[in-house]
C-alpha cells in the first residue's frame, strides 16, 4: 500500500475521531443541562419535556420551571461556553497559559463602563449596554497591552499589567458607586454574577450577540495553529498576524462585554476551562476551542449548581459568581504551580536612584510630612471665598481638631506600618514585587473581617485585629507552601493575591446584593477609609503600630543578613528559620492592625520601599526610617485629598492611595521596557 493511501485513509479516520469525541463532549453538555434542571424542579421528566416542547405552563411548579430553571440553565451554558471559548483563544494567540478576560483586564474595564453609564446615562443603558461595555474592555485591554507590550504577552508581565489594571479599574468604580450611593443599589447584585432569571428576556437578548462565537471557530483555528509555528512562519505562510489578531481580539471583547452585561461579573472561567481541555489531551486550535468551549459551559453549571443547592440551605440568594470564584481561586493557584517558576523574578527591577541618602533629604522628608499635617489641620475648604483665599488656612476650633486628629494619626500609622511591612517583604523574599496587598495578606486579614461579618454577624469594625490576623496568617501559610518549591518566584506570590482577591470581590458583593443596613458601611471600609476611626481605635493603632516598628528596627540585623542569603546569614550565626518566623509575624502584625483599623490599603507596602530606595536608602537601617516616611506622606496626602478635592463629599484615603499607587505601579511596569 502507498503512502499516499495510507494518508488518504487516515483522513477519514481522524475525522470521524475528530467528530466521535465532539459528540461525546455534547452529549456530557447535554447531561448536565439535564441535571442542573434537576435542582430546583418537582416535576417529572416527562412534563419538563412536555414544557420544553411547547406545552403551556398552568401550575406555580411549570411556570418556575419554564420562567426560571431552563433560562437560568440555559444562561450558565452560555456564558460558561463563551468566557471559556476567549479564554482559549487568549491563551493560543499569546501561549501564555494563565492568560484570561479577568487577568487581561477586559472584565474591570467593562464592569467600570458599565456601572459609569447605569449612574450618568440610564436612559443609554438598555439599547447600548453591549457596546459601553465593549469600550470599556477595550480601554483596560488596550491599557494592559500597552503596558506589557509585545514581548510580556507570554510571560508574568502581562499578569502584573492586567492585575495593576484591574486595582485601578475597581478603585474608580468604587470611587464612583460610593459618590452615588442611591443610584448604585442595582448594580451589587449584577457585581456578584447572578444568573437568576424571571423570563426569557435576557436568553433572548444575548443569544443573537454570541453568535459571533461560531465566527470565531471558523476563522481561529488556521491562524492559531500557524502562530504556534511563530511570528516569523506564520507571516511566510501568508498570514498577515496584525490584522487577525485585531479582528480576533475585538471580537472576543465583543462575546466578554455581552456576557457580562447579561449577567455580571464571573470570574476563572476563561481561566481554568482551556487548561483542563490542554491537561485531557487537546492537542490541535480547533479541539482546544471545542473542548474549552464545552468545559465552561459545565463549570459554570457545576458552580451555578452549587449556587443554586447553598441558597436551598440559607436565607440568601447566594450568586453564581461566588460559587465561581471559591471554586476558580484554588484551580488557579493549582495550574500557576506548573506554569510559572523562578525565572519570572527578572520580571521587574528595584529602580535605581542615589547611592545613598543625602543629607537634604532628611531634613526635607519631615518637614515636608510636618506641612502635610499642618494643611490637613488648617485647610478649611467650606470658608472659600473669590475674595480671601486666606480664609482657606484657620487654625481649627475645637470640636474640629477632636474630628480631625484620629484621621491624621489613622492616616499616618497606617502608611507607615504598610511600608514597613512591604519592606520586610522584599528583603525577605528578595522579591521586589512583594508587598501585603499583592501577596494577598492584606486580603487574607480583609476577608476573615467580612466572613466574620457574614457568618457571625455584627459590624465590620467589632472583629478586631485579632481575627485580621488569623486572616494574614492563614494567607502567610499558604504562601509559604506554595511559594518553597518555586524559591518565592513572583508569578506564584502575585496570582495567589489575585486569587484571594477575586473570593473577596465575590464575598463582598454577595453581603452588597442582601441589601443590609452594612451594606456601604463594608463598601466604605473596604476602601481604606479615616473618617469613621474613633479617637481610642487611632490611638490603639498608633500603640501597636510604634510597637510593632520598635520590634522591626530591633530585628534589622536579622533582615540584613537574611535578605544577603542564607548561606551568609547562618555563617554569621543567625538562626535564619526562627528569625523568618519573627519578621514574618511583624508582617501580619502590621497588616492585621492597619486593616483591622482602616481597612485594606493597596500598594503603600509596594510604594513606599521603592521610593526610598530611589532617595538613596539602600541598607535597611536607612530604609527602615526612610519608607515608613514616604508611606506616611502618601496616606496623609491621600485621606487629605480625599475630603478637600470634593468637599462637601468625601473619598476614602485607600481609594485615592490606590489610584496614585497603581499609576506608580504601572510605570514600573513599563519603565524598563521603554528605558
Amino acid at each position: 500500500m502507498t503512502a499516499s493511501a495510507v494518508m488518504f485513509r487516515s483522513a477519514p479516520d481522524v475525522r470521524r475521531k475528530r467528530l466521535i469525541r465532539y459528540g461525546l463532549a455534547v452529549g456530557l453538555l447535554l447531561v448536565g443541562f439535564l441535571l442542573h434542571l434537576q435542582l430546583d424542579s418537582a416535576l417529572t421528566l416527562s412534563d419538563q419535556w412536555r414544557i420544553a416542547t411547547g406545552a403551556a405552563p398552568d401550575s406555580f411548579e411549570e411556570f418556575q420551571f419554564y420562567y426560571a430553571a431552563m433560562p437560568r440553565a440555559l444562561l450558565a451554558v452560555m456564558v460558561g461556553a463563551v468566557m471559556a471559548l476567549v479564554g482559549s483563544l487568549l491563551q493560543q494567540v499569546t501561549q501564555n497559559p494563565l492568560l484570561s478576560p479577568m487577568t487581561l483586564g477586559a472584565s474591570s474595564g467593562a464592569w467600570l463602563a458599565l456601572v459609569c453609564v447605569s449612574i450618568w446615562l440610564p436612559d443609554l443603558l438598555a439599547d447600548y449596554r453591549a457596546w459601553f461595555a465593549m469600550g470599556g474592555a477595550l480601554v483596560s485591554v488596550t491599557l494592559v497591552l500597552l503596558i506589557a507590550g509585545r514581548s510580556g504577552l507570554g510571560g508574568l508581565p502581562v499578569i502584573l499589567a492586567g492585575m495593576a489594571t484591574h486595582i485601578l479599574m475597581g478603585a474608580v468604580a468604587t470611587a464612583v458607586i460610593l459618590l452615588n450611593p442611591y443610584s448604585a443599589d442595582s448594580l451589587f447584585i449584577w457585581g456578584a454574577g447572578d444568573l437568576t432569571q424571571t423570563d426569557w428576556e435576557w436568553v433572548r437578548w444575548l443569544l443573537p450577540k454570541l453568535s459571533v462565537a461560531l465566527v470565531i471557530l471558523l476563522i481561529a483555528p488556521r491562524p492559531l495553529t500557524l502562530l504556534r509555528l511563530g511570528d516569523a512562519a506564520a507571516s511566510a505562510r501568508g498570514l498577515s498576524t496584525g490584522p487577525v489578531l485585531a479582528v480576533l481580539l475585538l471580537l472576543s471583547l465583543w462575546l466578554v462585554s455581552s456576557a457580562i452585561t447579561a449577567v455580571g461579573v464571573i470570574s476563572f472561567i476563561g481561566l481554568i476551562a482551556p487548561n483542563i481541555a490542554r491537561n485531557l489531551g487537546a492537542r490541535t486550535s480547533l479541539d482546544e476551542l471545542v473542548f474549552s468551549l464545552v468545559l465552561g459551559a459545565l463549570f459554570l453549571l457545576f458552580t451555578d449548581g452549587l449556587a443554586v443547592i447553598i441558597s436551598q440551605w440559607t436565607p440568601d440568594m447566594v450568586p453564581s459568581g461566588t460559587t465561581a470564584a471559591l471554586i476558580g481561586a484554588p484551580a488557579l493557584i493549582w495550574f500557576a504551580r506548573s506554569k510559572l517558576s523562578s525565572r519570572d523574578q527578572t520580571a521587574l527591577q528595584v529602580p535605581e536612584g542615589a547611592a545613598r541618602v543625602r543629607r537634604g533629604v532628611w531634613i526635607g522628608v519631615p518637614v515636608l510630612l510636618t506641612l502635610l499635617t499642618l494643611l490637613h489641620l488648617a485647610f478649611a475648604p467650606a470658608a472659600l471665598s473669590p475674595f480671601d483665599l486666606s480664609a482657606l488656612f484657620q487654625w481649627p476650633s475645637d470640636l474640629v481638631l477632636s474630628l480631625r486628629w484620629p484621621r491624621i494619626v489613622t492616616a499616618l500609622c497606617a502608611g507607615a506600618g504598610m511600608a514597613v511591612a512591604g519592606l520586610i517583604l522584599q528583603r525577605l523574599i528578595r522579591n521586589p514585587l512583594a508587598s501585603p496587598d499583592i501577596l494577598g495578606m492584606s486580603a487574607g486579614a480583609t476577608f476573615a473581617l467580612v466572613a466574620f461579618t457574614v457568618f457571625v454577624g455584627g459590624s465590620i469594625h467589632e472583629g478586631g485585629p485579632f481575627i485580621a490576623f488569623a486572616g494574614s496568617a492563614s494567607v502567610l501559610a499558604v504562601l509559604l507552601l506554595l511559594g518553597r518549591k518555586t524559591r518565592y518566584a513572583p508569578g506564584i506570590m502575585i496570582l495567589v493575591g489575585i486569587s484571594l482577591s477575586a473570593v473577596i470581590e465575590a464575598l463582598v458583593h454577595f453581603v452588597l446584593a442582601k441589601g443590609s443596613d452594612q451594606a456601604y458601611a463594608i463598601i466604605g471600609w473596604l476602601s481604606g477609609s479615616t473618617y469613621r476611626v474613633s479617637s481610642g481605635q487611632a490611638l490603639f493603632l498608633a500603640a501597636g503600630t510604634v510597637l510593632l516598628f520598635l520590634f522591626s528596627l530591633m530585628a534589622s540585623r536579622a533582615l540584613t543578613l537574611i535578605s544577603a542569603g542564607d548561606a551568609i546569614a547562618q555563617a554569621r550565626g543567625l538562626n535564619t528559620q526562627r528569625s523568618r518566623f519573627v519578621l514574618l509575624v511583624l508582617v501580619c502584625g502590621f497588616c492585621a492592625l492597619v486593616t483591622a483599623i482602616m481597612g485594606p490599603i493597596a500598594f503603600v507596602g509596594l510604594l513606599a520601599p521603592h521610593v526610598a530606595t530611589m532617595l538613596g536608602a539602600r541598607k535597611v537601617w536607612p530604609q527602615l526610617w526612610l519608607a515608613p516616611a514616604v508611606g506616611m506622606m502618601l496616606m496623609l496626602f491621600s485621606d487629605w485629598l480625599g475630603w478637600a478635592l470634593l468637599y462637601p463629599k468625601q473619598m476614602p484615603a485607600g481609594t485615592i492611595a490606590a489610584i496614585l499607587g497603581g499609576a506608580y505601579f504601572i510605570f514600573l511596569l513599563t519603565r524598563r521596557r521603554l528605558g
